[in-house]
């Protein structure tokens, strides 16, 4: 009797059986010499893939990190030149795969339905030509590397738009090492092109803040430009780039990310059929949208009166401006943390299976949430320390304290439930149903079925998909929990992506750990924590979606 482990070799045997050219049936184990060759080869693709990313993004880390700290011997145009030959190179593989490798016979036998989903694909917003257009005013006296970088990165961001949106799903079965180092150039590209904008994002608050407490920072690029603008349009550019510029974030982060989901897909022999139909309707929902919505509104208000009274500058309208917005955090924060835990409570109850198999995507979507959260609890720990050590003294520091608390609680929680959700297989509608109404009238109209009183739903003249249109009291209350979950993601993305530091306004954070040092966490944690805020939303549709 053979053993269960002797049935699955067979069986992985017979899966990569494959029909040649000629018609005759090709085992390709026996034809590529045993699984050894193909393994081995899978493995230096892997190698030498992670060795070009790794030795690109410890370089890109250590010209950043030059620029920002030394203004002489490292400057922003030496940043520009490494960038440049990037995403030259970058483009011309993204080329050479769309016009040669994707085109070879039985290049991509499968595809990866969970890669590459809507939401990934549809952001991109390209601010490029935002940023070219401003350097073209400074021409004569900046450096000609600042107009060429943008035009270049415009370029880039096209192919790299078209590339990624027609190939996210294939599963390369040729060319695999060059393949897999492609796509490791093009991930590690897009993951500095991230750093070099956080850093200027991130020095540019950090410096007009030190400013305003008189603080001296030190940095390479803190003094303010010596060069004028030679046309009335630059500041309006500026603006619209600075209002632009979280999308910009996003897009390299998600571009990296569907970048390394077809780097692991690459020699990969399974096509996944399973894939659901899954459909959106506005009438599924209603009570989360609408508790969602109050919460967006309530939180543009109170971050429009937040950035006016800040800017004013005087103390007494700075303190109601954070004490406001605080109370808006916890009260968010607070209704947050009660519908997830009802959500987990009702994924304790599912009795839905859990998705089978290896999922690069899902995988992806977990360690992304996993890991850009540690940003936010990097920033909240640090906060409960610094007002505990304070003392905790007035309003201020005391709903700081609540608010970082709450924090930490609902990060947990919507993690737990994402987690949750992502790894649930869809519910599955029945295509057809059994009716016990109107038996009469259908015995009347089909004399066949006079001796039975179980009527199937396609006799009957009402539509089958009213029959379904009521979702069971599980996927309502999922649906209504995701939908204003993602309203609420969503206001707690554009407050600190547009601008809010409540870190820096309140001065607890800056007096106990030095500015300095404060200002590097910020800095740190901030970013992840605006991806994280953004992801969620992405991973709550498909949540909502799937329910």
């Amino acid at each position: 009797m053979m053993t269960k482990q002797d049935l699955e070799a067979i069986e992985n045997q017979i899966s990569t059986i494959q029909v040649s050219s000629h018609g005759e049936t090709v085992n390709p184990v026996l034809a590529h010499g045993g699984f050894k060759t193909v393994e081995n080869g899978r493995n230096w693709g892997w190698l030498l893939s992670g060795f070009i990313s790794l030795n690109i993004l410890l370089l890109g880390i250590a010209i950043v990190s030059g620029t920002v700290f030394n203004k002489i011997q490292i400057t922003s145009s030496h940043l520009l030149i490494f960038l440049i030959l990037l995403v030259i190179l970058t483009t011309l593989w993204m080329v050479y795969y769309k016009i040669h490798t994707s085109r070879v016979y039985q290049a991509v036998l499968y595809k990866d339905s969970h890669a590459g989903p809507v939401w990934l694909r549809g952001l991109v917003i390209n601010v490029s030509s935002v940023y070219m257009i401003y350097y073209v005013g400074r021409i004569h006296c900046e450096s000609p590397v600042k107009i060429a970088f943008p035009a270049v990165q415009a370029l880039f961001v096209i192919v790299q738009t078209y590339v990624l949106w027609v190939h996210a799903k294939d599963c390369v079965q040729i060319q695999q090492i060059i393949t897999r180092c492609g796509l490791m150039l093009t991930l590690s590209t897009n993951l500095v092109v991230w750093m070099m904008a956080v850093t200027e994002e991130s020095l540019h608050q950090t410096v007009s803040i030190a400013l305003t407490h008189s603080v001296v920072f030190l940095s390479g690029r803190a003094g303010a430009s010596e060069c004028e603008c030679s046309h009335n349009m630059c500041d309006v550019f500026e603006k619209v780039y600075y209002y632009l510029y979280p999308f910009n974030i996003e897009y390299s982060l998600f571009a990296s990310a569907m970048a390394y989901v077809m780097w692991k897909n690459v020699g990969r022999q399974m096509d996944d059929h399973h894939s659901h139909n899954v459909r959106f309707s506005l009438w599924d929902v209603l009570i989360g949208p609408i508790a969602g919505l109050i919460i967006l509104v309530a939180g543009l208000a109170t971050f429009v009166m937040y950035e006016v009274d800040v800017a004013k500058e005087e103390p007494k309208k700075k303190e109601e401006a954070l004490i406001i917005h605080y109370i808006m955090n916890i009260v968010a924060i607070l209704l947050m943390s009660i519908t997830t835990l009802i959500g987990c409570i009702i994924f304790r109850i599912d009795k839905r299976d859990q998705v089978s198999g290896k999922n690069p995507t899902r995988s992806l979507d977990v360690g992304l949430l996993v890991g850009s959260s540690l940003g936010q609890f990097l920033i909240c720990y640090f906060t409960i320390v610094a007002v505990l050590a304070s003392g905790v003294l007035g309003h201020i520091n005391g709903l700081n304290l609540a608010n970082s608390i709450l924090t930490v609680i609902q990060l947990c929680l919507q993690n737990a439930f994402l987690i949750k959700g992502l790894h649930r297989e869809p519910f599955k509608e029945p295509e057809t149903a059994t009716v016990f109404a109107n038996v009469m009238a259908v015995r009347e109209r089909d004399p066949e079925r006079r001796s039975s009183s179980i009527v199937p739903a396609h006799t009957l003249p009402i539509p089958l998909t009213l029959l379904q249109g009521r979702l069971s009291w599980k996927r309502r209350i999922l649906k209504e929990i995701c939908a204003f979950l993602l309203l609420c993601n969503v206001i707690l993305w554009i407050m600190p992506a547009f601008g809010a530091r409540p870190q820096f306004d309140n001065t607890v954070g800056s007096n106990i750990y030095e500015f300095q040092t404060w200002a590097a966490v910020v800095n740190i944690g901030m970013p992840f924590g605006i991806f994280y805020r953004m992801h969620s939303v992405a991973s709550l549709f498909e949540v909502c979606l799937t329910s």
